[in-house]
């Protein structure tokens, strides 16, 4: 699917009362321009700082520093790459759905694949971080009505190609 393909795809998806929030980086930006309206930045919104490890290959770091990556994916508090632990990460998005609870209406947010695996661990309880894949253009709905609720949609549907 070209980019001006998903732009008319995703503009008509969410209702037009929502507001569209989005992560800082340039990318989760460009996503969010699909919905063809006004975006805020939110910055408990970012994506994970992987320190020193920032755009190196998983496969690269199992060769070079299988241990420190081990060490990484087993404890949540651990951050041998000098950046943001699992833990931190899942704190921060955790605090910003307690804020989102006193906020009336819906929210569509644009992030990253890490933000929402800790929004998704949060909301369902769960230590689950590691076994959870999120593939581009996911739609996750989390609802809060005096608790969080994870809800699977099937509000999108590809257009067949020709």
């Amino acid at each position: 699917m070209d980019w001006q393909s998903a732009q008319g795809s995703r503009s008509g998806q969410f209702n037009k009362s929502s507001r569209i929030v989005s992560a800082p980086e340039q990318r989760a930006r460009q996503t969010a321009s699909l919905f063809g309206r006004e975006v805020q930045t939110v910055e408990a919104l970012r994506d994970c700082d992987f320190g020193r490890w920032s755009g190196v290959p998983i496969d690269d770091l199992q060769k070079a520093e299988p241990e420190a990556l081990q060490a990484w994916l087993e404890d949540p508090e651990s951050a041998p790459h000098g950046g943001e632990s699992v833990a931190a990460l899942s704190h921060r998005v955790a605090a910003w759905l307690a804020s989102l609870e006193a906020t009336p209406g819906h929210i569509v947010a644009i992030t990253h694949p890490f933000v929402i695996r800790a929004a998704l661990t949060s909301v369902l309880q769960s230590t689950a971080f590691n076994q959870i894949d999120v593939e581009p253009l996911s739609v996750i709905e989390l609802r809060f009505n005096g608790r969080w609720r994870f809800r699977l949609t099937s509000d999108f549907h590809e257009e067949p190609q020709s």
